[in-house]
């Protein structure tokens, strides 16, 4: 056992994630030996919400086919609700049901996809734990409050009530307290949409007094979310914009109107942030742990704030013209954009000391997109299983930074732990130049130290390799169909020329990239080697 591995990862740990570690574990040890189960339908009254139009969710199910994470599957008559096959991450999917919410899905088949749900709610352990029930709660409530005056068989619609009411007091009891972060976050946001729905003042108190912390701490105060995902942010900005179209619509408790309050102005700041993250094609870098096609696009989640009157397409505008560098500072990013080109660069955290189960070890990363195409990549991730793949895809090498003797600026293991962290120094920061250095090479006795130079048509890069070992790899990833041609120590790509002063090798790699969750796409790295010190120089015109 590697005790200072596990001693780097607890440490970081609040007590209250330890404590309810603890409980959960207790209490779940003592149900079993009691033969305890939650009870699955419990008496309620419900109330259909109002709500303008939301984000609609892609397509998932056809023809009882459905379709998580690039994969398919087709049950031949019951549903294995708790599928292992495909990864936990596919049998959550198939429990959230988000498919109740996509374009075409007409009434009889949701109900019918619900009520199969309840039949198959007993033995289904993955459909019982907190997080899917918070995900799958908001899609019930909104799918059952849209089609409320066509729901006239209401026998059928009282089973569905209380299964719902009683999977929310599951959720009451099981909030993700050890976990934290977004999983809280999220249990939080749903539990206020169970307390309109059901007009349940605990839920609601439970929900305000959770929200108003967590998105206090969660939100910084750039806007940015505090676990560093572009697309967690992307999927919690939907989320509480869900809860905003909730509460601006439903006069229910008296005390909502400052929970409204708080939670608009957190919306403000994170729509200023995504679209400050955002490049001039829509897209946005896959940050630590992201995929494509996963979260909402930047576009849509602008245009359901404006239907919630949030903001103005004025004033949308304005953010995405202009972009000044300290807007992401607090999330430990920087954006310059020249005169053909949009880079962004990390030099922040790994994320939140307590839950940075999302992060990856990529400390003074940087991607580049040039002429509104991705030109200098970060890889985004193909799975959550652990593994191999996993480790890598988190990994330094995995990102346009430096190794040293092959080695993670930040221990990270398991699929969401991380050990030892690098830590940051800022050095200079303004307008042209930005120097930072890490020390997630200190127990080789090594420090990496980069400086970005930043002129209308060229980026300079310096490395530095400080201390016992000097020997380092600078690994730069190529953005997906692009043909790059080598020149000795200059890459060429697209009229874009890279070169390398003080290089020792050069290679160009073929190798793959992942294209969202269990797929992978062919692409080039550029893989340099060098001793002490590297210039690269990046001309875009």
């Amino acid at each position: 056992m590697d005790i200072s591995k596990y001693y780097h990862t607890v440490k970081h740990l609040k007590p209250i994630q330890l404590r309810y570690q603890l409980w959960y574990r207790i209490r779940h040890k003592m149900r079993q030996l009691l033969r305890f189960n939650d009870s699955l339908s419990i008496p309620s009254e419900a109330t259909p919400v109002k709500l303008v139009p939301w984000l609609a969710k892609s397509e998932s199910y056809k023809a009882g086919k459905f379709t998580f994470l690039n994969i398919s599957h087709s049950f031949p008559e019951e549903f294995d609700w708790n599928l292992a096959q495909y990864g936990k991450l596919w049998a959550y999917n198939l429990n959230y049901m988000d498919y109740l919410l996509q374009p075409n899905m007409d009434i009889a088949t949701g109900i019918k996809l619900i009520e199969r749900f309840i039949h198959n709610l007993p033995p289904n352990s993955t459909g019982q734990e907190p997080y899917p029930i918070a995900l799958r709660g908001i899609n019930w409530i909104k799918f059952l409050s849209l089609h409320h005056p066509q729901l006239t068989d209401h026998s059928s619609l009282i089973t569905i009530n209380n299964s719902l009411y009683a999977q929310y007091h599951i959720l009451l009891n099981n909030l993700e307290y050890h976990l934290l972060g977004n999983h809280l976050l999220e249990d939080a946001m749903s539990l206020l949409y169970g307390a309109y729905y059901f007009r349940d003042r605990k839920f609601f108190s439970k929900a305000k007094k959770i929200l108003e912390k967590e998105l206090e701490e969660q939100i910084l105060e750039d806007g940015g979310h505090f676990e560093l995902s572009t697309m967690y942010h992307q999927i919690l900005l939907d989320r509480l914009l869900d809860c905003i179209n909730l509460i601006s619509h439903n006069d229910v408790f008296q005390d909502q109107d400052e929970l409204s309050s708080l939670m608009q102005l957190k919306a403000q700041k994170m729509l200023q942030w995504l679209n400050a993250m955002t490049f001039s094609n829509g897209e946005v870098p896959l940050l630590n742990d992201a995929a494509p096609g996963i979260a909402p696009a930047t576009k849509e989640i602008n245009n359901y704030a404006i239907r919630l009157k949030l903001l103005s397409e004025e004033e949308i505008r304005d953010i995405c013209e202009n972009f000044y560098n300290s807007c992401l500072s607090q999330s430990g990013y920087r954006r310059y954009n020249g005169e053909n080109y949009e880079c962004l660069v990390d030099i922040g955290p790994i994320g939140p000391s307590y839950q940075p189960g999302h992060a990856h070890a990529d400390t003074s990363n940087f991607v580049l997109n040039v002429n509104n195409q991705p030109i200098i990549v970060d890889t985004g991730i193909s799975t959550y299983d652990a593994g191999k793949t996993r480790l890598k895809e988190r990994g330094t090498s995995a990102h346009n930074t430096v190794t040293v003797q092959d080695k993670d600026s930040s221990k990270i293991w398991s699929s969401f732990r991380v050990a030892k962290r690098a830590e940051v120094k800022i050095i200079e920061d303004n307008n042209q130049r930005i120097i930072a250095q890490h020390d997630g090479y200190k127990s080789l006795g090594t420090t990496h130290k980069r400086e970005w130079q930043f002129d209308e048509n060229q980026i300079l890069i310096n490395d530095m390799l400080e201390g016992k070992i000097t020997e380092g790899k600078a690994h730069i990833w190529l953005g997906r169909g692009l043909t790059p041609i080598q020149n000795q120590q200059s890459i060429k790509i697209e009229g874009i020329f890279i070169s390398f002063q003080n290089a020792e090798s050069v290679r160009l790699i073929q190798t793959k990239i992942p294209d969202g969750y269990n797929r992978c796409a062919d692409n080039y790295k550029i893989e340099i080697r060098f001793n002490k010190e590297l210039n690269t120089i990046i001309a875009t015109a």
